[in-house]
């Protein structure tokens, strides 16, 4: 059969700048070193024969791992019948980063740590890297200290170990050793361009302590004094991880392409930075206590969208501000569980979703405080200009949050999004200049909400359902209280949320997004929490809590969907979207009264 773990099986790795994806049998099979969403030098992940490195014993034992407190450092122990040993892995930081600086001027270096704990461990090593998403197969070439060099196209790679003479074998390198109880391997694998400066060289134990203590630095300073802690805590860890320090985009995920339904078609790219996701990851990290590069990040949204003017907002971005992510199909790759196609790039960045500026606007009134009596020209204009936009538009149809791809409509969720933002532009008009024009702002809100109410409403369903004049019930309406358009304790929200809970919940505490819908939508679970936690159902709500918290995989990681029938993790992962949901119902959970 052919090598093919579970999504969950996977573990997170990240710099802040790229990120990788390791199972539970010791190989790497997901690296894209440049940037989270630059070409993989693995992707065994999508296809048998693209590219991995495994470190693992010859036999076969018992698997154990865990990640060092508030790091994404991950120890993997493994105990055969000779004995027990453990792999810490890990994408080194720069040596004397700390907290924020992690991804700076990362040395894209994936670092493998083997400890022997007891007896005698035969270890057998397998590097085949093929960079480009498997469509390049290296020159390997061995060198006099011991390590082999990789080169293809644009990539240099160079694989070393410490007292171990690596030799390649054609187009991979192949490599038994033995750790005994007390003895300690390192292997370093650094990756450049093919012409710029040559790879970092690092000693394998230092700069992983270096790693260790970068991580740290954020258990230091951030302090959530609310319910789960812990899982919180993992949460905000794993959204750190996904944020490119460089610019402070947040990518929605580390993977293209792992289906929502296995054999499934909608396989899509979410190594990008959505402004819906930055935004709500703004919030996220706010209950998480951290939201210490708020001008940063905020400066990075305003510098990618631009001054705006009659088009509409983009969705996403490329993690330096990048607007053409045009989408093609990596037709060499079987996919995941042969789901094809496999994508590169994701058409969704020329949608219409009118949702998107409320949700920044809504960010940005979330951590004013931490934005400064006066905003920097940048972000006035941002905000004053998104405002503008949804007061002109909000009556067009657009393609809504799940970002459909047949036709648009007038999504209920997105009409809200629209009102929140122009109720959000009028709580933060003194803070925006002369520009700024909250009493037409205040006018055309309560407009949108009066047009919400009254066309979005089903009485024979007796919800709000997906979009104007529909009888489809969309899982979208639960954010509606969450954002604060109605109150949980509305009639006619609170009969939503019932309607939603019977027709699209399920026994095992997950929610579709729609009635077709074949996985449970691990966002739309969260929000069934802070909905009920809003309604004063605190008991219900805590329960759910839990039955989506054991969704998690043993790392606490979550991907994007929750496949009905046999639990499995389905669609991109670690998906950020999953993580927000946690945090933000974690908090409900803790003060139900927030705003």
């Amino acid at each position: 059969m052919a090598h093919q773990p579970a999504i969950s099986d996977y573990g997170f790795l990240s710099d802040c700048r790229s990120g990788a994806l390791v199972a539970r049998d010791g190989s790497v099979d997901w690296w894209c070193p440049d940037r989270f969403d630059s070409p993989a030098v693995f992707a065994r992940l999508l296809d048998p024969a693209g590219g991995h490195w495994r470190i693992a014993p010859l036999a076969a034992g018992r698997v154990e791992r865990a990640y060092r407190p508030d790091t994404l450092v991950l120890r993997t122990v493994h105990h055969t019948p000779e004995g027990s040993v453990a792999v810490t892995d890990a994408l080194a930081a720069e040596v004397g980063a700390r907290g924020h600086e992690l991804g700076m001027n990362s040395p894209a270096v994936l670092l493998r740590v083997v400890e022997g704990l007891t007896g005698r461990v035969r270890m057998h090593l397998d590097f085949a890297p093929r960079p480009e998403y498997g469509l390049l197969t290296p020159y390997l070439h061995d060198r006099s200290e011991g390590g082999v060099l990789a080169t293809a196209g644009p990539v240099a790679l160079v694989l070393r170990g410490t007292g171990q003479a690596l030799r390649h074998d054609g187009d991979r390198v192949t490599h038994t050793f033995e750790v005994a109880a007390g003895q300690t391997v390192g292997f370093d694998l650094a990756y450049a361009g093919a012409y710029g400066d040559p790879p970092a060289r690092l000693d394998p134990l230092v700069a992983l302590s270096e790693t260790v203590h970068a991580w740290e630095a954020f258990r230091e300073t951030h302090h959530y004094p609310g319910r789960y802690p812990e899982q919180v805590r993992t949460s905000a860890t794993v959204l750190i991880g996904l944020t490119y320090t460089r610019s402070g985009a947040v990518a929605a995920a580390l993977t293209t392409s792992l289906p929502e339904q296995l054999g499934g078609d909608r396989n899509y790219d979410y190594r990008y930075s959505w402004l819906r996701d930055f935004a709500m990851t703004m919030r996220a990290l706010w209950v998480a206590a951290c939201p210490d590069e708020a001008s940063r990040l905020f400066a990075w949204a305003a510098r990618s969208i631009g001054r705006i003017g009659d088009q509409p907002v983009p969705v996403l971005f490329g993690l330096e501000g990048e607007r053409d992510l045009s989408e093609h199909d990596c037709a060499h790759l079987r996919g995941y569980a042969d789901s094809r196609p496999v994508r590169v790039g994701n058409d969704a960045w020329r949608q219409r979703q009118l949702d998107v500026p409320g949700e920044v606007i809504a960010a940005v009134w979330r951590l004013h405080d931490y934005l400064g009596e006066t905003f920097e020209e940048e972000l006035r204009e941002m905000v004053v200009g998104l405002a503008e936009q949804v007061a002109s538009t909000w009556r067009l149809p657009d393609r809504g949050m799940w970002e459909t791809r047949d036709t648009e409509r007038h999504y209920v969720s997105s009409k809200a999004i629209c009102w929140l933002a122009l109720d959000r532009a009028v709580a933060l008009a003194p803070r925006l200049g002369e520009r700024a024009d909250p009493r037409r702002w205040a006018a055309v809100r309560d407009e949108i909400r009066a047009t919400v109410l009254r066309e979005g409403w089903n009485e024979r369903i007796g919800a709000y359902t997906g979009a104007f004049g529909s009888a489809e019930l969309d899982a979208s309406a639960l954010f509606l209280p969450v954002v604060g358009f109605l109150p949980a304790t509305d009639p006619r929200m609170r009969s939503t949320i019932e309607v939603v809970a019977r027709e699209l919940g399920t026994d095992d505490g997950l929610v579709r997004r729609w009635n077709t819908d074949p996985a449970g939508f691990v966002l739309c679970s969260f929000w069934l929490v802070e909905c009920l936690a809003m309604a004063g159902q605190p008991d219900r709500a805590a329960a759910l809590f839990e039955q989506v918290l054991g969704h998690a995989n043993d790392l606490g990681l979550y991907a994007e969907q929750i496949d009905l029938d046999s639990g499995a993790q389905l669609g991109n992962t670690p998906q950020a979207l999953s993580h927000i949901g946690l945090i933000n119902a974690a908090w409900r959970l803790t003060d139900p009264s927030t705003d």
